[in-house]
């Protein structure tokens, strides 16, 4: 099989290669390509997790999702990058969290999109709407646009790409189905039972949204029984339906993965990843990636035909036989297992289209394994004034790229649209395995590199900026300051030396401007003896006339209160019937005496253990009934409630008010939800939620009686049993949040400040590490529906960032014998930290028969406080060779060693 095109192993994007021209089009086209010096990149983010998009937001902030699920924030100003929210997903196979889109009237209505497949039990994936406010996201404010049925048996292809274009809203779906068993042949098997085998199913269907490139108009009051989105005017079937399903503009796609609108003429471009055929073709077998232009909607050949419209026999699954070839200007669609039209628009061929071998068509390709990609098309008039814009050499061009082969093209186009040449594009940067290009408004161009290894959390995934300057080169200014709030007389150390300028040879002097005062220097140290709010302003001048500038604030009047939790149990895992005990202590310089009703702490357990980053990322001060209110925002509730004003139903706080301090509401109230009624409120029915559990619907229940109540606190001492976890799997964690917000002193604002405890379940899968270099096997129904960690060589290692090993007494490591054998050994903080506990994995198969694995146990010394914990595999005898493979490691206490996978 072809390597999955999701994540790429590479070692660089892009190597030089010489120029392929053709018939003149411009007078640029013959222009000298612009000095690569003149490009900069700078590594703004480093170290994700599985990137997969992200969002340039107009502050220049960037969103960033990760394919397990978070949403990150990248602040230009402060230069740091932080999680905001968690999107409770599907990660299995390729899916998960896979499309972000910024609304284009974002200034006005903080809207976002996200494309993902939805955790739990229900086969589906969700194009949902969510409000952005500074860097929380609101989960209550989710509505889903577009509910999308996905097969999860079967591995590949969810592409899940948005991009907006005219107030359209675009997205690419794979084809998702079995690309494991097409023996030879594109997967079209008719046979019964085999619907999840033939793409006539799902990319071939006018009635399925996959394998498709979809177009619709987000509608910005779509509540209740108005839509969430129309159709705009010419999509490839009427709006009534009739046709097929109205969203389509695009179909016959395998794995559209990347794609980008002409913001100009329209023209919609994607890559086409293609299949492993044995099938013979002009150019070696029929197993073209495509680089694809739709100037208008259409069907574009696949399952049927590839490239320049070259056909496919058809195969018979069960005879193993070969027929007819289908006609492109008349494709049918007979399949038993098609529910749409039967007989299809005409195929249209690729653009661009290549196959393993080299290609004579394209010869600047090279060979090999491919995945290709469309990036976005640049116009300078887009730009104008822009700091960074690209020079009119690249005017019209279309960007793309190949993850296996390493390059990136400018693609020439004539006035109609038509392939005229290819150039290489920035082959001098060297950023791993780009997921993402977009080119921000000051024409930079920002690109999201994925790193090297698959379904990994890699050091060289980030995000890049590639800036392009004529002339001189404004230098680039960066203030460090070690704190920004503090009691008079505050004492600062302020630091330029983080900035930088791209000009060889270039003196840089730096001026700072703090109140009424100058200064000078690289650094700068000084006093502030009065409270106030201090701006700083950094200047950094390069001899040329070229500046950069930076400022800050600083704020003297005010300490941060201090808050912190010290307790004698675990502070990272929770075990069956153990206890938390907790002392938190707060302390404020100015407001002496902490005052009990700006205190706050809470406990709670959260089914979902990754809701922690939503929870401590939102600002939240409490946790109490977090996770009712994160299924109340994943429900269709707020279609006809509100919190606080009446709708078609109450709001939630009449429901509250109404049920206040009544606990025997709860169990009827979770009924009504999941079965419907009418006749409290009025006469307008509710609607039933049959899948939901007696327990989700009682914590929304519970969520919503909350709103009116007045919790009692949790005191600052005390003692947590840990219970609510048993029964209820391994994705759950404890929070323990105290806060405390103090009441502001000389002017300055009341500050808060907090601590927490989090726990999660000592059971902790190897592929969910926070960094290493090895490689992961995804979960799919070949391999039991498990994931694990492979490609572990001698000095491979993974990292877990800061546990406690306080009461482990040993490390239960689930292994599989398949290479030479090696060593398991823990450090503390570092590669060559000390060594807590190791175990020897001996070669050969040393398995369980059935299910390939076997426990091995690493006793553990005894270890104070929190570290990053290196596992680090080794054996210097087999420098080459594969070791072993691991899935998970489960941390025992001395009262506890019953894991439960």
């Amino acid at each position: 099989m072809k390597p999955l095109p999701i994540v790429l192993l590479l070692a660089t994007l892009w190597f030089s290669l010489t120029s392929q021209r053709s018939a003149p089009y411009r007078a640029n086209q013959w222009a000298e390509a612009p000095d690569s010096s003149r490009f900069t990149a700078m590594q703004l983010v480093q170290g994700l997790d599985e990137p997969m998009g992200m969002g340039i937001l107009p502050n220049n902030n960037v969103l960033i999702i990760e394919r397990k699920g978070a949403v990150r924030l990248y602040d230009a100003e402060l230069k740091q990058v932080k999680t905001i929210a968690h999107i409770n997903v599907f990660s299995g196979i390729e899916d998960g969290l896979l499309g972000i889109a910024v609304d284009p009237d974002y200034s006005k209505n903080n809207w976002i999109y996200l494309y993902y497949g939805v955790g739990g039990d229900a086969w589906v994936s969700h194009l949902a709407r969510y409000e952005l406010k500074g860097d929380q996201l609101i989960q209550a404010s989710k509505k889903v646009l577009l509910e999308i049925p996905t097969q999860r048996k079967y591995c590949c292809h969810s592409a899940g790409y948005l991009t907006f274009s005219n107030g359209l809203l675009y997205l690419s779906t794979g084809d998702n189905t079995n690309a494991e068993e097409i023996e030879g042949h594109n997967p079209t098997d008719e046979r019964p039972g085999r619907e999840l085998s033939d793409d006539q199913a799902s990319t071939a269907n006018s009635s399925d949204l996959r394998g498709k490139i979809l177009r619709i108009k987000p509608e910005p009051n779509g509540t209740g029984d108005a839509p969430a989105y129309t159709i705009p005017d010419g999509n490839l079937f009427p709006k009534d339906g009739s046709k097929g399903r109205p969203e389509i503009y695009v179909m016959g796609c395998r794995n559209p993965f990347r794609m980008s609108v002409d913001p100009k003429n329209g023209f919609v471009y994607w890559g086409d990843v293609g299949p492993d055929t044995h099938v013979p073709a002009e150019e070696g077998t029929l197993s073209y990636d495509e680089i694809n232009q739709a100037r208008r909607p259409g069907f574009f050949g696949y399952p049927y035909f590839l490239g320049n419209n070259e056909a496919f026999p058809k195969y018979d699954f069960a005879t193993k036989q070969e027929g007819p070839k289908q006609d492109p200007q008349h494709p049918v669609n007979n399949s038993p297992h098609n529910t749409g039209l039967r007989e299809l628009p005409p195929a249209q061929p690729a653009l661009i289209w290549y196959g393993k071998q080299a290609s004579r068509r394209f010869p600047l390709v090279g060979k090999g394994g491919a995945s290709a990609m469309a990036g976005p098309v640049y116009y300078r008039d887009q730009f104008a004034g822009a700091k960074y814009r690209l020079p009119d050499y690249y005017d019209g061009k279309l960007l793309i790229y190949d993850w296996i082969r390493r390059w990136m093209m400018a693609v020439t186009l004539d006035k109609e649209g038509n392939y005229v040449s290819m150039e290489p594009f920035l082959s001098h940067l060297k950023p791993v395995a780009p997921m993402d290009m977009q080119f921000n408004r000051d024409g930079s161009l920002y690109i999201l590199a994925y790193g090297t290894n698959w379904f990994a959390n890699n050091t060289d995934a980030g995000l890049i900026r590639v800036e392009y300057s004529e002339g001189n080169r404004n230098p680039v200014a960066d203030i460090r300051v070690d704190k920004r709030y503090g009691a008079a007389p505050m004492a600062v150390a302020l630091s330029a030396a983080g900035s930088k300028d791209y000009d060889p040879g270039d003196q840089l002097t730096y001026t700072w401007q703090i109140g009424t005062k100058k200064w000078t220097g690289q650094t700068v140290s000084t006093s502030f003896a009065k409270p106030g709010v201090y701006p700083v302003t950094l200047t950094v001048t390069d001899g040329h006339g070229g500046q950069g500038s930076a400022t800050t604030t600083i704020h003297v009047g005010n300490t941060p209160p201090r808050v912190q939790i010290s307790t004698t149990a675990n502070r990272s895992f929770y075990w069956d019937n153990t206890k938390l005990d907790y002392r938190i202590t707060i302390r404020d310089p100015e407001d002496k005496t902490i005052d009990p009703a700006r205190t706050t702490v809470s406990f709670t357990y959260l089914p979902y253990g990754k809701d922690i980053a939503s929870v401590l990322s939102g600002g939240h001060t409490t946790t109490a009934h977090w996770q009712g209110e994160k299924l109340i925002a994943a429900s269709d509730c707020k279609s006809c409630h509100a919190i606080e004003k009446a709708s078609i139903g109450p709001s939630f706080r009449a429901i509250s008010a109404r049920y206040l301090r009544k606990p025997e509401s709860v169990e009827p109230l979770a009924q009504k939800i999941i079965k419907g009624g009418s006749g409290v409120w009025g006469n307008y029915a509710m609607s039933a939620h049959p899948d939901l559990s007696a327990q989700d619907a009682q914590e929304m229940v519970r969520y919503i009686l909350a709103l009116n109540e007045q919790p009692k606190p949790l005191p600052r001492q005390g003692t947590l049993t840990l219970k609510d976890h048993m029964g209820k799997g391994n994705e759950g964690a404890y929070v323990l949040l105290a806060s405390y917000q103090d009441k502001g002193a000389q002017g300055i604002e009341p500050l808060s400040s907090r601590d927490y405890i989090a726990l999660r379940n000592p059971l902790i899968q190897l592929e969910d590490n926070d960094r290493g270099n090895v490689g992961v096997v995804i979960a799919t129904a070949s391999t039991g529906f498990i994931s694990y960690i492979r490609k572990i060589y001698n000095n491979s290692f993974v990292v877990f960032n800061q546990l406690d090993l306080a009461q482990v007494d040993q490390i239960r490591f689930r292994v599989q014998s398949q290479g030479a054998g090696g060593r398991i050994a823990v450090h503390l903080d570092s590669l060559q930290g000390p060594v807590v506990s190791e175990v020897a994995v001996p070669g050969g198969k040393i398995n369980d028969l059935k299910t390939g694995w076997t426990d091995l146990i690493a006793p553990v010394k005894p270890t104070v406080g929190l570290h990053d914990l290196y596992f680090v595999f080794t054996n210097p005898d087999a420098v080459r060779k594969e070791l072993f493979h691991v899935d998970y490691l489960y941390f025992e206490p001395k009262a506890n060693r019953a894991p439960t996978k």
